[in-house]
């Protein structure tokens, strides 16, 4: 029962390219096959929920240097257990930014849509194989002028202007949320 609701999202979503399409269905595949899906410790992978952090005018978004992996990323992490992925989104959203004026971009009476779904290989590290993340994007509006607080899971957060991603990062899924952004 507890994969219902994470179910019933992913069969409202549109994936908006071929490639998404793919990773759409095989996420399916695995929350239906999975029972422990939410939880860490399915070696094999699990979901994760992520934030695409955007300002109001939507021409800048939030990126994370991530600490472990040395990237640039949207906010997100692990579900731990949590079948509510737009819970996590935003749990994560706070706590590797520190903002705190966030708000889910959804139609008013209904639940936060998905905005986004990629299933990415997290590379083998010391203490931990490595595993397949499902992850859940939802898109979350923040105010610009609020200051970030610095966590332990991030070397930077910065607020980036839609044309400069390429500066950051050429991440394909990141550049398909910026597309998804331009339309």
């Amino acid at each position: 029962m507890h994969r219902q609701s994470l179910l019933s999202l992913l069969r409202q979503y549109t994936p908006t390219d071929p490639n998404e399409r793919t990773m759409w269905l095989d996420t399916i595949a695995f929350v239906t096959q999975q029972p422990d899906c939410f939880e860490r410790s399915l070696a094999m992978g699990h979901v994760t929920g992520s934030a695409w952090i955007t300002s109001p005018d939507r021409t800048q978004v939030v990126l994370i240097h991530h600490r472990k992996l040395d990237r640039w990323f949207q906010p997100g992490g692990h579900a731990d257990g949590n079948p509510n992925v737009a819970a996590v989104a935003m749990q994560e959203a706070h706590e590797e930014t520190g903002l705190t004026q966030l708000q889910f971009v959804h139609r008013p009476g209904e639940a936060p849509a998905i905005f986004d779904v990629d299933v990415h290989r997290i590379p083998e590290r010391a203490n931990e194989p490595a595993h397949w993340h499902y992850d859940i994007r939802f898109l979350i509006e923040a105010n610009p002028n609020e200051a970030f607080v610095q966590s332990g899971e991030t070397k930077s957060i910065q607020w980036v202007n839609l044309e400069n991603i390429i500066r950051f990062t050429d991440e394909e899924s990141i550049r398909r949320m910026v597309e998804k952004m331009n339309k």
